[in-house]
């Protein structure tokens, strides 16, 4: 009996740890932020520390892996540690802060003030994207010395802060792609996940994607994954290391839309896997008949928005447009002298010249087919921004006397007319002295007033409007004179500064990286870029290049003194 008791006592056991999994699928909660769940042991912080430690190291702990915030959550007092529910805005701020105890005495002498001095760098938002801004972190936390004579913290703040590092250690930018109707190509929206663990990236990738564009590009793109499409269950990889992703809500969705939804998924995902991707829709495939997709099944979306490499750019110098391959004169009016051109921009086709040409005491736009005359259209001032094409329009845009938007349309017969733009949000944030369109026309970047921001472009019928305006890296990028896009969601901007007179900048200004400034005479005037071409600025001696970051700048093959690159757009 003996025996048989402990026979059925090890198999009742054996059964039981059958049912316990060795490790367990991540499963992606909708809205949750790392350390957001709940359940984890919490391990209590070194003993006896002072208040003032106590609060910086409660910071550092805010991102540690742990669900439900456990290690941030281990320096609150036992009520907090039950009660808190911090909001699911992440404030990042640098990595050097202090803290203080509060100047106002406290009544309790077993209670203590302290203030974290420090500065914003900015937010991550509910949609998971990073909202530049740059401010004094407002940080007061009251600790209390419990019975245990340790200090513990007894009002936590509503929100998480992490330093910067931090952030950057935990949390992965992924460019999800939605897509844009003007000009038929994918715009990437830097978003941010929560790296580890790895295997649930592209889960949480997913839950973004179907959650829509973030504020900064609502309005401008379209995003074929919104209601009613659902993920149907976890996404998860199979044995052979596929990854499926299932869906629903499609019914009734056109061949056509099939295929953007494939595309903006696999773009999406490429920058978290690089396994075959099978897309079902109610348990069939997407796409009859093509059920896996890897990135090279895809067209080429946005191709047609780089310039052909047989057009090799343009230059203005002495009031003449020149070309960048030879240096010899643009034929017609623009390059022999016959308009004294301050600026000027080409089609992405080559076709058309934009040129400000200098008349009288003023300025005015003249558009028209390459080598020929210009018509001079009904659109000056005093001042005109350099010209730029606006990507799948054939519209050119420039700022008046560095205050209003003009937008030249032309119609079948070739008559240009002028059209307004709703700027009215970007011109509050002060005078306009350089606007660029992005190559997927999604969004435009500004110069105002030294400072380098970022709008999206939201047109409604024949009506376009520039909205959310963003101030990128607003401590430490000033003086800025020119910018253009080295790539979708990055930008090239020059400066009056000597120590970074070229730096490249995020599109959402999380991140900002110095060019290597041996070779250059500060300070620089002006810059050009495109996908996969040579950067050229232009400074006190003339024309220089470089490609990526850290590359000692050369002399451009054609340079001249005074001279302005830009590449066609």
């Amino acid at each position: 009996m003996k025996r048989l008791l402990v026979s059925l006592l090890c198999f009742v056991l054996l059964a039981g740890c059958a049912n316990v999994p060795l490790e367990s699928q991540p499963v992606v909660v909708p809205g949750e932020r790392q350390g957001q769940g709940s359940g984890d042991v919490v391990a209590e912080p070194r003993p006896d520390l002072d208040p003032l430690t106590l609060v910086r190291e409660f910071v550092r702990a805010t991102l540690k892996p742990g669900q439900n915030n456990a290690a941030a959550r281990a320096y609150l007092d036992d009520a907090g540690r039950a009660s808190w529910r911090p909001s699911r805005s992440l404030t990042i701020i640098q990595n050097t802060f202090g803290t203080v105890y509060d100047t106002n005495p406290q009544p309790d002498p077993n209670t203590q003030v302290v203030n974290v001095r420090g500065s914003d760098i900015g937010t991550l938002d509910q949609n998971n994207s990073f909202v530049p801004d740059f401010s004094s972190a407002l940080l007061q936390v009251k600790v209390r010395k419990q019975p245990t004579g340790q200090w513990r913290i007894v009002d936590p703040p509503a929100d998480l802060y992490a330093t910067e590092s931090d952030f950057s250690e935990n949390y992965t930018p992924v460019p999800v792609s939605f897509y844009s109707e003007s000009s038929n190509t994918f715009v990437p929206d830097r978003r941010y996940v929560v790296a580890k663990p790895q295997s649930g990236l592209p889960g949480r990738v997913m839950d973004l994607l179907v959650s829509g564009p973030s504020t900064s590009l609502s309005g401008a793109v379209k995003n074929f994954l919104g209601e009613p499409v659902e993920i149907d269950t976890n996404v998860k990889s199979l044995d052979d290391g596929t990854l499926v992703v299932p869906l629903t809500g499609l019914a009734g969705v056109s061949d056509d839309t099939r295929n953007l939804i494939a595309a903006q998924i696999v773009l999406s995902l490429q920058y978290v896997t690089s396994a075959r991707i099978r897309i079902l829709a109610d348990g069939a495939p997407l796409v009859p008949n093509h059920p896996d997709w890897r990135l090279n099944d895809l067209p080429a979306y946005g191709s047609t928005l780089s310039p052909s490499l047989e057009l090799q750019g343009l230059m203005t110098v002495g009031g003449r447009v020149r070309s960048l391959g030879d240096g010899s004169p643009v034929p017609g009016p623009a390059g022999n002298g016959g308009y004294d051109v301050v600026s000027a921009a080409q089609s992405l086709d080559g076709k058309r010249l934009a040129v400000v040409e200098r008349e009288g005491g003023g300025v005015r736009l003249r558009i028209g087919d390459m080598g020929h005359d210009l018509s001079q259209v009904a659109l000056g001032g005093t001042t005109l921004s350099r010209p730029t094409w606006r990507p799948g329009t054939g519209e050119v845009w420039t700022v008046v006397d560095q205050l209003s938007v003009g937008r030249m349309v032309v119609n079948q017969n070739g008559v240009w007319t002028a059209l307004g733009v709703n700027a009215t949000d970007l011109n509050q944030q002060g005078e306009i002295s350089e606007l660029r369109f992005s190559r997927d026309g999604a969004r435009v970047a500004a110069v105002i007033k030294g400072e380098l921001w970022v709008a999206s472009v939201v047109g409604v019928g024949d009506s376009v409007s520039l909205r959310e305006p963003r101030h990128l890296q607003p401590h430490d990028l000033e003086d800025v004179v020119d910018v253009d896009w080295v790539a979708q969601d990055n930008l090239v901007a020059v400066t009056k500064s000597t120590s970074q007179p070229v730096v490249r900048v995020t599109v959402d200004g999380q991140r900002m990286d110095a060019f290597n400034s041996s070779n250059l005479t500060p300070p620089v005037h002006g810059v050009t870029a495109a996908p996969g071409r040579q950067i050229v600025v232009a400074d006190m001696s003339g024309l220089w290049t470089a490609s990526v970051l850290g590359e000692v700048w050369r002399p451009q093959a054609h340079t001249m003194k005074d001279a302005d690159p830009f590449y066609p757009g």
